[in-house]
Formats: C-alpha cells, structure tokens, sequence
C-alpha cells in the first residue's frame, strides 16, 4: 500500500497490487473501511479488494454470474468484473502547494482474454480535503466490445448509530437511515441524474467517529447514471455500500437486448469520474 494524503482531507493506503484502489480511508484518526467485515464469495480478488474503502468493478462486466457467449468450456462471467486484482503502474506523483496528485495505467486483461487499459488519476484538494479520481477506460483490443464501470465504496458500519442518514435528491423522500430495507442488509439501485455541474450527490452522516462529519460522495451522472447501495449486516458482515454505476442492476442479457450497451471500438474511450469529501 503507498500512502497517499494532502494537507487537508483523509489519509488514503492506495494499493498498487489491485488498480490504485483504497485500501484505508482515515479520517480524525479512525479507518473506515470495513476490513475483514465482508462477505466472502470465494472470489480471492474479491476478498482482497472488498475489506478496502474503494475498489473498481469491470471493464467487461459488472455483478452478473452469466455464461459467455460462444463458449463451449462453460465459463461464465465472474460476479464482479476483471478489473481487480491486476497492478498498477505509477507514472507519476506529486505533493506539490499542500495538494497531492497521482497517475498510474493498470492493463487488464478480460473475461474474455481481450486486452484493455485504465488510465487513473487521483488528486486531492489540500484546501478542502476533496479527493478525485478520474478514470479512461480504452479499449486496447481489436475487437468491438461494451465496456461496463461500477465503484463500490464500503464503509464499515460499526462506525454508523440511529442519527446516519443517506441523503440525495435521487432517494425517496430524499433521504433515510443508513439501515434501510429489512434485516440483516438490502439493496437498491436508482437513476441518479446530475443536480448541480453535471454531477449527482450523494451524503451518508453524520458519522460520529470522524467528529460528526458527512461523507459527500459526487459522481459524474454522464457515464455513471445510477446509484446502488447495498448493506450486509449479517455476522460476521458489517458493511454499507456507495456504488456508482454505468448501467442498470438487471441481467447482462436484458441490458444487451434493449440497446444499453456502451460500445467502445478499438482505440476508443470512455471517461468516468467522482469525487468525496468528508464535511
């Protein structure tokens, strides 16, 4: 993990083994990932990224156990997509005014065994603690191929009391307790269109253990429409999810079938954003 931290705003452990993804998140000295508090899938790449605070799920899919196309071995598509698990290579880093900037490429190689690359950059604001990360995903191959992105950011909910809410203007009533849905967890996923400079916002808090802050997560609605949030409170699981997602939570095949894939010819690209900020 390289520690990655600017004047102001969370200290980050980005891991250079899987994407640049969040590791540790810490903030007013407690890390709010949720570790080993996650269920576990028997996906080892999985496991691995999910006790961190962020990680990226695609390019070639996203959360759907279906068969590939064309195989006569029986291989299906795994139920997160390929991205994890393959390293970064850091170009570049910078703490330069109190600010603190990084770039790195992570080549994936697909589901399908097709080539494609991510070219990342995070940077956080020294003056207002704001954390960005924007991605280009390429299609490096020489195929035609649709191209999926969905982050999940997971947050450990022992951190979470009765007064954390979620609140956005996509949400019924916008907005409700962290612990929506029966228990032990539920899910959701909605439109979340853009509010305010092209991005949609969400807000999960207070959370007591940061000094009563506000998790303002932004996300860049052009390419990453919807929102899901999912929570998992059954033992030994304590986690809550943000996931920003390019497209809507039904089948690969039904997404297909009514024209929702986004095609990427090759050398094409699509770009994709958000940002957060504890307030």
């Amino acid at each position: 993990m390289i520690e990655f931290a600017a004047a102001k705003g969370p200290k980050l452990m980005l891991d250079e083994t899987s994407l640049m993804d969040i590791g540790g998140c810490v903030v007013n000295g407690v890390d709010l990932s949720p570790k080993e508090a996650v269920p576990d899938d028997g996906d080892a790449r999985i496991w691995h990224s999910v006790r961190g605070f962020l990680f990226t799920c695609g390019p070639d899919h996203i959360r759907h156990r279906e068969p590939i196309p064309g195989r006569a071995d029986g291989k299906v598509y795994p139920l997160h997509g390929s991205g994890p698990g393959h390293a970064a290579k850091v170009l570049w880093t910078k703490f330069d005014n109190g600010n603190a900037e990084c770039r790195a490429d992570i080549d994936i190689v697909t589901v399908e065994g097709l080539p494609a690359r991510i070219e990342r950059h995070w940077f956080i604001n020294g003056g207002t603690g704001e954390v960005s990360l924007r991605d280009k995903v390429v299609n490096t191959s020489d195929k035609v191929v649709p191209t999926f992105l969905m982050y999940h950011m997971n947050i450990g909910g022992k951190w979470f009391d009765a007064g954390t809410r979620l609140e956005g203007k996509m949400l019924d009533g916008g907005g409700f307790p962290w612990n929506f849905g029966e228990e032990p967890g539920g899910i959701f996923c909605v439109e979340a269109p853009a509010t305010e400079g092209g991005f949609a916002e969400v807000r999960l808090g207070p959370i007591a253990a940061t000094g009563g802050k506000v998790l303002r997560v932004r996300i860049l609605a052009e390419t990453l429409p919807h929102l899901q949030v999912w929570r998992n409170q059954k033992a030994p699981a304590d986690v809550l999810g943000i996931e920003p997602v390019s497209h809507r939570w039904v089948s690969r095949s039904e997404l297909e079938a009514s024209d929702e894939f986004v095609m990427l010819k090759p050398g094409e690209s699509r770009d994709y954003a958000l940002s957060f900020a504890f307030v």
